[in-house]
């Protein structure tokens, strides 16, 4: 025989937070020896709404006597609500889907909250990962598959111009992970091989062809052969001054800095030069780094590739080889690019995120930012700008902070 679900109820309070409410919700609680099946508590703005849902014993009318005494002392709202059962069992599939917007308007959460409800599913619960310089929301979804949520979503997200990323609520988005990122245009700003050809005359022809080959118009090592040819000649010293030109994207240290704390590890896969990539790994802290070599011979670029291309083959190549060597499951993986060249690593990741990525990339990826702070990636796994920041806190790093 199936077990009768107990007799509950479900206590919500409402009012100005103060140090010792819940302390005093529990504490009118304690003599009715209740038990406690769950709670929710969210602050805004110094506004309080605590939920509890406590078993009902006999001496219900006396419970509520209590509870509605204490609220009164408080100076706060109470309602009870009797029924029966612990929380609406979760249905079939648990999603996160953060939402990321600048500005994220009600028009655009309106819209996302009636996909969700179109597909079945329910929101049980709503976090804020951000609010500045994007407001990033996260909201814990159940009873849809995630395919099914990113299939709806996905379209949504380009209607309200707005950034949605889909994932399984599962352990392995706390665990230890691998992120494996393109570095052209995407952990930096701009493109190496077109700073380099400025140095040769040859920065329009150069900045043509890396067009056509991220919009997957040209094989990419066709692309990058004919590209280096035109850097014959150009002096080797021109490697530094590229590398002291170089800016990184915005929010870039920041995210390789938070994430090392929690143990994740990073590598770099380009098809631009290591001469580049393995100073840049160096500087950030990045476990691995894979990349082209240029060919140098009496202190100038012969306008050769030295050894094999790391093409787009290779870059999901090297994905999984840094996986296997770290013992990390390929769907520990995240990978983030913005070119056709960075699809198969995309796809090769558990999680493939499209950043600031060109139409192609945007509709293949799990899913895109396309915002330019590369550290709202972090938010997809769960970790806040409060979390972020008062990490950087205790180790004296001083994060400016907008007006409130």
């Amino acid at each position: 025989m199936t077990p009768a679900k107990p007799e509950t109820l479900l206590i919500t309070l409402t009012g100005s937070d103060r140090p010792g409410v819940t302390s005093a919700v529990f504490g009118a609680l304690s003599s009715a020896g209740v038990e406690v099946l769950d709670i929710e508590q969210i602050v805004l703005r110094g506004k309080l709404i605590l939920g509890v849902l406590v078993t009902a014993p006999r001496h219900v009318p006396r419970i509520i006597e209590a509870v509605q005494s204490t609220a009164s002392a408080l100076g706060m709202s109470v309602d009870v609500e009797q029924g029966v059962g612990d929380n609406k069992a979760r249905g079939a599939g648990r999603s996160h889907v953060t939402v990321i917007g600048s500005p994220l308007n009600a028009a655009a959460m309106a819209a996302v909250a009636g996909r969700i409800a179109d597909a079945g599913a329910n929101i049980d619960r709503i976090e804020r990962m951000a609010r500045y310089p994007i407001t990033a929301i996260d909201l814990h979804v159940s009873g849809a598959s995630t395919e099914a949520l990113r299939t709806v979503l996905a379209a949504e997200a380009s209607r309200q111009a707005i950034d949605i990323a889909v994932q399984p609520a599962s352990l392995m988005r706390r665990g230890t992970r691998l992120i494996v990122m393109d570095v052209d245009s995407t952990l930096i700003q701009g493109e190496v091989i077109e700073m380099l050809a400025a140095h040769a005359g040859f920065e329009p022809e150069v900045a043509e062809i890396t067009e056509a080959a991220m919009r997957g118009e040209i094989d990419f090592e066709e692309s990058l052969r004919r590209r280096v040819t035109l850097l014959e000649g150009v002096p080797a010293s021109a490697l530094d001054e590229v590398y002291d030109a170089i800016v990184l994207a915005p929010g870039a240290r920041t995210m390789v800095r938070t994430l090392r704390r929690l143990g994740y590890r990073f590598a770099i896969v380009s098809g631009g030069f290591s001469q580049i990539t393995d100073r840049l790994a160096a500087d950030l802290g990045i476990h691995f780094a894979r990349a082209n070599e240029l060919e140098i011979v009496d202190g100038r670029l012969t306008g050769r590739i030295v050894g094999p291309v790391v093409d787009r083959a290779g870059k999901a190549a090297a994905l999984r080889e840094f996986a296997a060597e770290i013992g990390v499951a390929e769907a520990a993986v995240i990978a983030i690019g913005d070119g056709a060249n960075d699809l198969d690593m995309l796809n090769a990741a558990g999680l493939g995120i499209a950043y600031n990525a060109k139409p192609l990339v945007r509709d293949a990826a799990d899913t895109s930012v396309n915002v330019p702070y590369l550290d709202a990636i972090m938010y997809l796994l769960g970790i806040s700008r409060e979390e972020i920041e008062a990490a950087d806190a205790e180790a004296g790093i001083v994060t400016p902070r907008p007006p409130v």
